[in-house]
């Protein structure tokens, strides 16, 4: 027994020397800890890749080691096997479906245990090809709803589905009228028209990660029977389940489309609770993005036309895959103790938990109980060091927390936390000295001072941990302290030295105090100490220390003595109320005073806002009583926002003033079917407070219509039409749902009204079409609209025309006068306003050249009631033949008889040349050669010359019969610019520009600007003047 016993021992010794080796070495080791787990993967039957490989890499030191397991069991990766390893990663090379899909872990060792990784699957991609079968035609009526059913192939995983019409790439787009179910494949198509026609094939396409692949099935034709034009009320056909199950964080999608005539809009709503921000409606499809339990509920779509509804219901239902709320860590504990670990998991369904050590399932045994998601040992031995696990799963998935267990066992030892050599303590104060030996077991601790053994007395207390603790402290207590620590693994000690100061106390403490806020304030806090040590203030404000550096600079040292420690408080807010503490410390000792701050302000926000009675125009609200920040509440403002607009508004109330005392009030003047959220804000003599929380939404009860549409006119259209438009009421008015238009109109000077319904609140016109209806014809017209409550009141009665047609009368008298080489007069006498089918915008002046048809005539229009038009760009010298029509807004009328017009020849292209001039007094007399018209050009009947003092004055326009002129010129002159040109029944001809200098007596100087028409400048010098003409070709 003796040698069984010791052979315990050594063994036990050895194992603890090696824990001590492992802590004390600068290469800890430790287990595996993934840092890469294998993931789910799809694999495409067919891919040209030629292997698969699973992720799998894990820190550990020793490094580890892996293995993989395929289905539960143990992978043989031999050399010549599919299956080979690369660091920890699993390769499999040309992998195949029926050996290779399944659930495959990765698990990880070395010398310290095991783990295992999640599981991860491992499934082949595929979409067969659609049956070669082919598809029956489909007949239906014209105007009724039809579905193609697509039948897709055997696939993996889902496809997505558009359809072809006729041919590719011809894609049916997803408009209101046609829909394709996501789900089935399905297409439907609430109202056949004429342009269905054809034949039509389910094109499905599958996303395997790096490969796409599309069939497309057989063609189904469509055929139309004779045109239904019946309406009839909408039918649902595409249906999503009575029960859809979905993941949190997952994007949840409903699918609704009806049948019918009109094509029916579609409405959602949640029966059960509020609508979610995280809707995504585009009317046949609901989305909800990152579902959440917060989600789940009954749904309604509704589909409506103006021939009735249709409505269909069903359930989300969210689940959710585990998630770790509280895992285990990585422990060290000693030999001997007990140890309790948790894993705590949430899921929908709730999750089970089971544990496993170094890789195996791990049950209740002996020391170790496994109780759900705990685990308890008993008495800790060094063979329960390990690697565990904790396994949380339900059907929708598994997650594991890993774990390292170590157990040690270790002989005291101070090197990491000996006992402080010097000990500081204040006299009559206390002083705490730890003794932390690291050991395992728990060490057993005495203390000595000097040679006397110490023990618990009424100055003197030794803790259940070893501390020592010395009361009242005095002079004779200085000395050295030694403490032993002893376990069946060895002992140790360690010692201090404790030495006596005197004892820091405040002298002046801080006084309480009551401010604003936004005042002032210092609290003065002074102290004496030992003078061997320094003195250090702090603050705190309700036992928080106070962070000047994060103050926002409230807060400061008011002085910068060591012996002073006041506090100013600047611009104080509410929250710098509360009890203030000084605290004046050294290394040894402390002394604290306090004083309470009250800072009054506006009240505080009210709490817990509740809406009842709700009404359509009226709610009830109460609230509870906030804090008044030391100031009597004396009012209420209640305040409202709908989902129409984000911002506050104050509202009506009953009372109009809400006193201070008050905790319910009747909020008036709301809008029926309106969603609200409100608030409370609470004042006194200090200000507004803060709001409370907003409210939960409501939404007020429906009610009629109160207020007419807005915006009636019309006019337009096609013949025999009368059209009517409004502008939309807005949500605001619309007060309840059902909401729609009711049109009310006569021809004018009759008694009978017709009525007719037009639905939905976001239509703005009527169109009214009968035979009997003669263009332009008044009606009387007003407009009320309804919802599912009644009908509101009807709006003014305005006269709105049916369409016009377009003139029955030509002008008449139709005269054209050529004025220049390229332009015209033209002038008519005006068509009788009683021939009118329209209101009059103008005149359409048509003309085109002698030889070419009227088809090809240019344009010229008139606005309003003018009878004359000026028609510029025109050639010289031409015969056109010119029309006048009258036109509305239906379009043109007839054109008046034709009327001949000749435009005149061009005028001479030749400016005038030779011009010459000289200076006589206040005159300048400027001559130049006769220009004459060649026989394409218009005759010459005089000239005109722009005379210009300098660049910046406003030139003066002289008329010559013949090619001489005199200018009056002032005293100074001394330059000037001219273009002279000819004139005549062709217009204007091309100038010729000179530039006059004087310097003095007189003179001449010639440029002939019809033999150069480059422009270029020519400088003649005499004794008297210098003259520089500058010739080139300009318009006017």
């Amino acid at each position: 027994m003796g040698g069984t016993a010791g052979f315990i021992h050594t063994s036990l010794a050895v194992g603890a020397f090696l824990v001590w080796c492992q802590a004390q070495g600068g290469m800890r080791s430790y287990g595996p800890v993934f840092e890469e787990q294998p993931s789910h993967t799809l694999f495409p039957e067919g891919s040209a890749e030629e292997k698969v490989t699973l992720a799998c890499r894990a820190r550990a030191n020793p490094p580890a080691t892996y293995r993989w397991k395929m289905n539960g069991t143990e992978l043989k990766l031999e050399p010549d096997s599919r299956y080979r390893l690369v660091a920890g990663d699993l390769v499999i090379s040309n992998p195949v479906k029926a050996k290779d899909s399944g659930s495959y872990q990765c698990v990880a060792s070395n010398s310290r245990g095991t783990v295992v990784s999640r599981e991860a699957s491992l499934r082949f991609g595929f979409l067969q090809e659609f049956s070669a079968e082919e598809r029956d035609p489909v007949k239906i009526t014209e105007g009724w709803g039809v579905m193609f059913t697509c039948s897709p192939p055997p696939h993996y995983p889902g496809l997505s589905y558009r359809w072809l019409l006729n041919e590719f790439p011809n894609f049916i787009p997803a408009d209101g009228r046609r829909f394709i179910s996501q789900t089935t494949g399905n297409l439907y198509i609430a109202k056949t028209e004429a342009s269905d026609l054809g034949n039509y094939s389910c094109f499905a396409t599958s996303h395997m990660d790096f490969i796409t692949k599309s069939v497309f099935s057989k063609f189904s034709r469509l055929s139309l029977a004779a045109e239904d034009a019946r309406q009839f009320p909408p039918s649902i056909k595409a249906r999503f389940p009575a029960d859809t199950y979905a993941l949190t964080g997952q994007v949840v999608t409903l699918e609704c489309f009806a049948f019918g005539n009109p094509v029916p809009r579609i409405k959602w709503r949640k029966l059960d609770g509020p609508q979610s921000s995280k809707w995504i409606g585009s009317e046949p499809l609901l989305q909800i993005q990152h579902a959440g339990f917060e989600d789940e509920g009954t749904y309604e779509c509704e589909a409506e036309n103006a021939k009735g509804r249709d409505t269909h219901q069903g359930r989300i239902i969210i689940h959710a895959q585990p998630d770790w709320l509280d895992v285990i860590s990585d422990t060290e504990a000693d030999i001997g103790s007990d140890l309790r670990w948790s894993c705590v998991a949430s899921g929908k369904p709730r999750p089970t938990v089971r544990w496993l050590r170094d890789g195996q399932p791990l049950t209740s045994q002996n020391r170790i109980e496994v109780s759900g998601g705990e685990l308890r040992f008993s008495k800790l031995v060094l063979e329960d060091s390990g690697m565990y696990q904790c396994v949380a799963e339900n059907k929708h998935g598994t997650v594991y927390a890993s774990a390292e267990l170590t157990v040690q066992a270790l002989a005291p030892d101070f090197r990491l936390n000996p006992v402080k050599r010097l000990i500081p303590a204040a006299r009559s104060g206390k002083v705490i000295i730890p003794c932390q030996p690291r050991a395992a077991p728990k060490a057993t601790v005495l203390w000595t001072k000097g040679t006397e053994l110490l023990v618990n007395s009424s100055r003197v207390t030794i803790t259940a941990d070893g501390t020592l603790i010395l009361q009242n402290i005095s002079k004779s207590d200085e000395g050295k302290y030694t403490c032993f620590a002893e376990n069946f693994m060895g002992k140790a000690n360690s010692t201090g030295i404790l030495s006596v100061r005197d004892a820091t106390k405040i002298t002046l403490a801080p006084s309480s105090a009551d401010i604003n806020v936004g005042e002032n304030l210092t609290l003065q806090c002074h102290a004496s100490h030992d003078p061997t040590m320094d003195l250090t203030f702090t603050w705190a404000l309700d036992d928080f220390p106070i962070d000047f550096d994060k103050s926002e600079g409230h807060y400061r040292r008011a002085s910068a003595k060591e012996a002073i420690g006041d506090l100013s408080i600047s611009n104080a807010q509410l929250r710098h109320s509360g009890r203030y503490t000084c605290t004046a410390q050294t290394v040894v000792d402390s002394a604290s005073e306090s004083a309470t701050l009250t800072v009054r302000g506006p009240p505080g926000p009210p709490g817990g806002v509740v809406v009842r009675d709700i009404g359509d125009t009226s709610v009830q609200l109460s609230w509870s009583r906030g804090f008044d920040n030391h100031s009597p509440i004396a009012r209420y403002l209640i305040e409202a926002r709908t989902l129409l607009s984000s911002q506050w508004k104050q509202m009506r109330t009953n009372p109009v003033n809400i006193e201070g005392n008050a905790e319910t009030a009747q909020v008036v003047n709301l809008i029926p079917w309106m969603d609200y959220e409100f608030r409370v804000l609470a004042s006194n003599i200090l200000g507004i407070g803060e709001p409370s929380l907003p409210s939960s939404k409501i939404r007020t009860k429906e009610a009629a219509p109160t207020v007419a549409p807005s915006g009636l006119g019309g006019g337009g259209g096609a013949p025999n039409e009368l059209i009517i438009t409004w502008t939309p009421t807005l949500r605001d008015y619309q007060n309840g749902d059902g909401f729609g238009y009711i049109v009310s109109f006569r021809r004018k000077g009759s008694q009978a009204w017709l009525r007719a319904r037009v639905p939905h609140a976001e239509s703005l016109h009527f169109v009214y079409r009968n035979e009997s209806i003669a263009p332009y014809t008044p009606f009387e017209v007003k407009i009320k609209a309804y919802n599912r409550k009644g009908e509101g009141p009807e709006s003014l009665t305005a006269i709105v025309y049916s369409a016009e047609e377009e003139p029955k009368a030509a002008p008449y008298r139709v005269i054209a006068k050529s004025v220049l080489s390229s332009e015209m007069d033209v002038s008519w006498e005006p068509v009788e306003q009683g021939e009118m089918t329209g209101v009059l915008l103008g005149y359409e002046i048509r003309y085109w050249k002698d030889g070419d048809k009227e088809e090809a005539a240019d344009r010229v229009r008139t606005a309003g009631l003018v009878t004359s038009a000026h028609v510029t760009g025109l050639n010289p010298n031409t015969d056109y033949h010119v029309s006048v029509r009258a036109y509305n807004r239906a379009g043109t009328g007839p054109p008046s008889p034709a009327t001949n017009v000749t435009t005149t020849r061009p005028p001479p292209k030749r400016p005038p040349g030779n011009i010459s001039w000289t200076f006589s007094g206040s005159t300048v007399s400027i001559k130049w050669d006769p220009v004459v018209a060649k026989a394409d050009e218009s005759a010459v009947t005089g000239y005109k010359m722009l005379y210009r003092q300098d660049s910046h004055s406003a030139p003066t326009l002289y008329l010559a019969s013949k090619s001489q002129i005199d200018i009056p010129i002032p005293e100074d002159f001394t330059h000037a610019f001219v273009q002279i040109r000819v004139t005549g029944p062709g217009g204007d001809g091309t100038p010729a520009e000179v530039h006059i200098l004087r310097n003095s007596g007189t003179s001449m100087m010639v440029e002939d600007s019809g033999m150069r028409p480059a422009p270029h400048v020519v400088v003649v010098t005499t004794n008297s003047l210098l003259m520089v003409a500058l010739i080139r070709s300009l318009e006017l």
